[in-house]
């Protein structure tokens, strides 16, 4: 069951690494659990932000994003998760948000796409090119994020689920208790 995936992943590294487009991934399929339950789906946008797709991809065909939480979820602004280094079960919530991958971050892709509703962008810290894993997917129009953040992709379906998702009322969107997660992310072609 898990060769699927990984030959997917040898494949997107393959491309990678001999500098081939990233034209496996198209989209993402992510499973939610939770307050928040079923499948949304995000059609990635390999022609503005290649690098950043590639990355998800691979870690999604590792199976690196399964069981990672959405650790911080602001009411009408955004949800974040991908966070596969602390955000899970067993992992430091304390520590959620700060982590990325084994892989290196990336530098900026930015692009004139907007920060609409069910946009998808990369989180990063203060420097633009330190985007890694984690992603956020916004609940309403943020246009003051445009050319601040790299957007990745865009929710085609499944809106209504991430609206669900349970809402963080920590610091800064922080989830309290035990946050929704994804429970599986698929690449789609």
């Amino acid at each position: 069951m898990r060769k699927a995936p990984a030959l997917l992943a040898a494949l997107v590294t393959f491309g990678a690494l001999s500098g081939a487009a990233p034209a496996l991934a198209t989209g993402l399929d992510i499973e939610i659990a939770g307050e928040a339950s079923g499948t949304i789906h995000i059609d990635l946008f390999e022609d503005i932000a290649p690098k950043h797709v590639e990355q998800i991809a691979a870690l999604a065909a590792a199976g690196d994003y399964d069981g990672v939480y959405f650790h911080r979820v602001i009411k009408g602004f955004m949800a974040q998760t991908g966070d596969v280094e602390f955000a899970r079960e067993g992992g430091d919530m304390r520590r959620a948000g700060m982590g990325g991958s084994s892989r290196p971050d990336l530098p900026a892709e930015f692009s004139d796409k907007t920060f609409d509703r069910g946009v998808v962008g990369m989180a990063r810290a203060q420097n633009p090119n330190s985007a890694n894993s984690q992603f956020f997917i916004m609940f309403a129009p943020g246009p003051f994020l445009d050319g601040q953040y790299t957007v990745v992709g865009e929710v085609t379906s499944g809106m209504d689920i991430v609206d669900a998702i349970k809402l963080g009322d920590g610091p800064n969107g922080s989830v309290i208790g035990e946050p929704d997660r994804m429970v599986k992310v698929t690449v789609t072609e």
